[in-house]
């Protein structure tokens, strides 16, 4: 196995990790979070009845722009305002495998400061 695969291998054990621990409701739905080298992406999912309620990425925004961290500081400024737009205050956080540091760490005091709780 290769170091690619292995850092591969790594990740999926610590996503199902954290997934089997992690699990939306209608009360506190699972906000979910994808970054990439290039974007980023975030749901917030109700896992009970497997939907997913606000959506927000960096792929067709043209604001976008800067930095990965100021990237993921947008989308999570913008999830957060979504969400409180459909009366969601508190959610469960699903950091998919991903150590909480840096770009992580942006986004998610982003959406701290807009609103959500977690």
């Amino acid at each position: 196995m290769n170091r690619l695969q292995q850092t591969a291998h790594s990740l999926k054990i610590r996503k199902n990790r954290v997934r089997s621990t992690v699990s939306g409701t209608e009360t506190r739905p699972r906000l979910t979070v994808h970054i990439s080298n290039r974007n980023v992406s975030a749901q917030i999912i109700n896992d009970e009845i497997g939907k997913t309620l606000v959506s927000s990425t960096t792929t067709h925004n043209s604001a976008a722009k800067g930095s990965q961290s100021e990237k993921c500081a947008l989308v999570g400024a913008e999830i957060a305002k979504k969400a409180t737009k459909l009366k969601i205050s508190k959610v469960v956080f699903d950091r998919n495998g991903r150590l909480y540091q840096k770009r992580l760490a942006a986004f998610a005091d982003a959406a701290r400061e807009n609103g959500l709780e977690f």
